[in-house]
């Protein structure tokens, strides 16, 4: 082969290379380009179907009522009936003080009504001796006057001395002052115990309100746990000398829990009362799943109510973003499963798409957050032993109706 022809063989072969090269970068840049449209495709339909739908945060922990345990009345620890993680029912007694000073004031209180029963009882009697004088007086006036009346015609016909006609006249009016007196002290042993019954009597009410004050006072030297819950932070200890409102323990209950959720402002656009909520905590991961619903928003921001809130208005000034509480609510019957505890960390997803609902609360609530009767039994028990004392120094056939 000529070294022409060998040229032009070389010539050609460059020239296929080439045409084939500016193909093969086409079907590259188009694939590359194609990738990146459908990852843009993809981004764009989740962002429309999931991300838009929701907004996220792991800044959210669980929280409970805090029931602190305290002393009523002052006494000293003579014995302890709960610690610390036991379970305890309300009305279960969770600390006992001495009650030998409060058993003394209840035995006086005891006694004083009793005697405050019997006092109204005794006045009544009075009141009954003085209608009696009443009547007598009277009869001893009527009698009196009917004397004057039979000697008057003796006067007249100079039968009679005028000294013991006088004599009579001021029998009249002696017998007269008398019926005034036994009148008024009548009405004095009257104003006493008018108007009411012995139980019912100024007197015994008075007493009795005494009584219920001692008799619950010395109650009191029983604690009692106002709910249902685990003990926590017991510090109180066996001999100490405890003052009204001391701290002594801690009752968590663990039933109706939430979730603070601290999400930033700028996802709080779409958020709303009623919204449904998802929770992971991570005590339990993806083995169990929450589900909850918001029903508050908080009124400031978490460094508003801190102990040193952030003064903005200084000098050197670096924006902040800052986090608003939202109270999202659980399913009692979830945490009957998979019980949490107060502090725990979680993450919420809170779904977005009904955002038609109200940011705040439009009206007061009508349900107690939370109560407890233990104390009004206390109460009912005092006032069954009250009456059982007035029905017990009343005459018998008065306490048997």
């Amino acid at each position: 082969m000529s070294a022409t022809e060998s040229e032009t063989a070389v010539d050609s072969n460059d020239s296929g290379m080439a045409a084939k090269n500016p193909a093969k970068r086409r079907r590259a840049l188009l694939i590359v380009a194609a990738v990146f449209i459908l990852a843009g495709l993809i981004w764009l339909l989740l962002w429309m179907f999931v991300f838009s739908t929701r907004v996220k945060t792991d800044n959210a922990y669980v929280g409970g009522n805090q029931v602190a345990i305290s002393a009523q009345v002052p006494g000293t620890v003579v014995a302890i009936l709960a610690d610390d993680t036991q379970r305890v029912e309300a009305g279960q007694v969770l600390v006992k003080l001495d009650a030998t000073d409060a058993e003394t004031r209840l035995e006086q209180a005891r006694s004083a009504l009793a005697q405050a029963v019997r006092g109204v009882r005794q006045q009544t009697s009075s009141a009954t001796g003085a209608d009696a004088q009443v009547v007598t007086a009277r009869l001893a006036l009527k009698k009196a006057q009917a004397d004057l009346q039979r000697r008057l015609p003796l006067i007249a016909a100079q039968a009679e001395s005028p000294e013991i006609v006088q004599h009579l006249r001021d029998g009249v009016e002696q017998a007269r002052a008398a019926v005034n007196a036994a009148e008024a002290q009548a009405a004095a042993a009257h104003a006493a115990i008018e108007g009411t019954d012995v139980a019912q009597n100024p007197a015994v009410l008075q007493a009795r309100a005494n009584f219920r004050a001692a008799w619950v006072a010395a109650q009191r030297n029983a604690i009692y746990a106002p709910v249902s819950g685990y003990v926590a932070e017991r510090s109180v200890q066996l001999g100490n000398s405890v003052q009204p409102g001391q701290q002594l323990m801690t009752v968590v209950p663990l039933h109706d829990l939430w979730i603070d959720a601290n999400f930033k402002e700028s996802q709080l656009r779409h958020i709303r009362i009623g919204q449904p909520v998802k929770i992971v905590s991570d005590v339990y991961g993806d083995d169990a799943e929450f589900h909850g619903k918001v029903i508050g928003l908080g009124a400031g921001t978490g460094s508003v109510f801190s102990l040193l809130p952030a003064q903005n208005a200084t000098g050197n000034w670096i924006k902040v973003v800052q986090r608003v509480p939202v109270r999202i609510a659980l399913d009692n019957r979830e945490l009957d499963k998979h019980p949490l505890r107060i502090g725990l960390s979680t993450d919420v997803t809170v779904d977005i798409r009904h955002d038609q609902g109200s940011v705040l609360a439009n009206t007061p609530t009508q349900q107690p957050v939370a109560q407890t009767d233990v104390y009004d039994q206390m109460a009912s028990k005092a006032d069954a032993e009250a009456e059982r004392i007035i029905r017990a120094n009343l005459p018998h056939a008065t306490a048997a109706n």
